[in-house]
């Protein structure tokens, strides 16, 4: 039973919304038990609806009962790990819990990420089967055939977007013409040697999978988070690592069975992930699903739809005020509006409360903690804060270098330690090690983030102790952005650092000295056009300056850190 507030020691008890427990019961079940529970309540509820069409808990059960038949047929085996490389859409749900059912592991990939960048995840996670959208395949297959062949990819599962659409659009259903186009567009498998199967043959093909026999301390998922030096790491979540936040996040957004939600953050991204694939089937609700972001086709869904419940970026509610069209927008369903990744603006959740009277509770989380470990509580929410730590949450801030717990509003590194946190990093024992401290005799998750705690237990970020950019919610490392500029032919050198930006907030910028032989000859356009074809577009500098050589320091380090300085002053 939870100590009542005026006992905890904790310096959020007092913020503590009195209608919710203080630790979680958390089912010691799995992932995919989830499904078989919401599939025998409610076989004929949608589970999603994607641009009118229904998708139910009996249908997703079944259709990802078939191909984990399939996924098991091609030798996938408990443990072993399958690349998840598509846009939303209906198959995401099918995909993730067929791997679920076949004991197997979920490594999401950013379907923004091009062949240069796909090669690190079949690599580095070991994958041997790959489940893409027919637009991706060939990017899949480009990046496979550049490997050795003992590390490549054996099999690909390719589904068309349009196998989950129905024959005819409704107008409020209707996405604009370049997205009908992509969604719709018509694509060969690839040829050569990477045997590629359609969805529709895998799905009828009558394999049947074995006993389910994961475990709650089996890994579950791997996503991949970029860090401050070398390329993205794997985040090894199990399912008692994943179950704390689906079932918690139903409690603290007042969300059930009745809830409709919109799924329009990426579903590879931890946050979307827990809200679009694991939160809402463990509850039961409906999911609308949006492919993308396109703010016409946002406003007519919540309208259309009746959602309840949004988890976004502030960037999308600002879209959305921005479209010419929005006061026609029916947003009187929203009961719960949330998300983080970027501070909302003031102006703008004045706007919310005044106009619409939705607070905007805004979170905290990493890919390393399964989305939130921190939140505000609806009932009384800070603007521009973290919040406070959710259910079996114990933060502290400390001092970087001493490594001592800092007392309130002093300004340090943000540790956490909680039932979500996750059990280290993919194949880097190193880098898991340093992760991690020991406070009290229980182990802290560093999150590298610098931030402050107000009297009452609220969290508030103030910088970066690592070396990120954050565009919009995306995480940008520098770093990574270094190293595949360096596969440039023009470029000998390149810093990135972050340059202000009056919608992302952030962006990327490149100062690049240019090779001998294509100075003079080589626009700072061609090398974005260049970044833009090799890698995610959130990722490709915005802005490239040239410069003739970059500073370095006695140990001949680039000074990084000077030219944002630089940048900062100019701004």
């Amino acid at each position: 039973m939870s100590p009542p507030a005026a006992t905890d020691p904790r310096p959020h008890a007092a913020a503590w919304p009195a209608r919710l427990p203080h630790e979680l019961v958390v089912p010691e079940t799995t992932l995919w038990f989830n499904l078989e529970v919401s599939a025998r309540r409610y076989p004929k509820k949608p589970v999603c609806i994607y641009l009118g069409c229904e998708l139910s808990y009996g249908d997703l059960h079944r259709q990802a009962e078939a191909l984990a038949g399939w996924l098991q047929a091609q030798g996938v085996q408990r443990g072993d790990r399958v690349l998840v490389y598509m846009q939303n859409c209906p198959q995401y749900l099918v995909a993730f819990y067929a791997v679920q059912r076949a004991d197997a592991v979920v490594v999401p990939v950013n379907p923004m990420n091009r062949a240069d960048e796909f090669g690190h995840y079949i690599t580095d996670s070991g994958a041997q089967l790959a489940i893409t959208t027919a637009d991706l395949a060939a990017t899949v297959a480009d990046a496979n055939a550049r490997l050795p062949a003992p590390r490549q990819l054996q099999h690909l599962l390719v589904t068309r977007f349009a196998d989950a659409m129905p024959a005819t659009l409704a107008p409020e259903d209707t996405p604009p013409p370049a997205m009908l186009a992509w969604l719709t567009g018509e694509h060969a498998l690839p040829a050569g040697p990477l045997s590629a199967t359609r969805w529709t043959d895998a799905l009828t093909a009558g394999h049947r999978p074995g006993p389910a026999v994961a475990e709650p301390d089996d890994m579950a998922l791997l996503p991949y988070t970029s860090g401050t030096t070398g390329l993205p790491k794997g985040c090894m979540h199990t399912h008692r690592t994943l179950m704390p936040n689906a079932v918690g996040g139903g409690l603290w957004s007042h969300a059930s069975a009745e809830t409709t939600s919109l799924a329009v953050v990426p579903m590879f991204h931890i946050t979307g992930m827990m809200y679009g694939v694991l939160g809402s089937v463990y509850l039961g609700s409906t999911v609308v699903i949006l492919p993308r972001w396109d703010r016409e086709l946002a406003g007519r869904t919540i309208s259309r739809y009746r959602v309840t419940h949004w988890t976004c970026i502030p960037t999308m509610i600002i879209d959305l005020f921005g479209s010419p069209n929005y006061q026609s927008f029916d947003l009187s369903s929203l009961r719960y509006l949330s998300g983080g990744g970027a501070a909302m603006p003031q102006a703008v959740a004045e706007r919310l409360q005044k106009e619409f009277g939705l607070t905007f509770a805004e979170g905290y989380g990493l890919t390393e903690t399964a989305a939130p470990s921190h939140g505000n509580p609806p009932e009384r929410a800070k603007l521009q804060c973290l919040g406070i730590p959710i259910y079996g949450v114990d933060s502290r801030i400390i001092d970087p270098e001493t490594l001592q717990e800092l007392p309130p509003n002093e300004v340090g590194e943000i540790v956490t330690h909680g039932p979500m946190v996750f059990k280290g990093y993919w194949g880097h024992p190193g880098a898991t090690q340093a992760a991690f401290i020991e406070i009290d005799g229980k182990r802290f998750f560093r999150t590298g983030d610098l931030g402050r705690r107000d009297e009452e237990g609220y969290f508030f970020i103030t910088d970066r102790l690592k070396r990120m950019i954050n565009a919009s919610g995306f995480k940008v490392w520098p770093s990574e952005v270094e190293l595949l500029l360096f596969k440039c032919p023009w470029v000998q050198e390149a810093c990135v650092i972050a340059t202000r930006d009056a919608y992302r907030g952030e962006s990327v910028k490149a100062v690049v000295v240019l090779r001998a032989e294509a100075k003079g000859k080589v626009s700072e356009q061609q090398v974005i056009d260049w970044a833009r074809e090799h890698m995610a577009v959130y990722k490709a500098p915005k802005v490239v300056a040239f410069a003739d050589s970059l500073p370095k320091s006695g140990a001949g380090k680039v000074m990084w850190r000077l030219l944002q300085e630089q940048e900062a002053a100019a701004a």
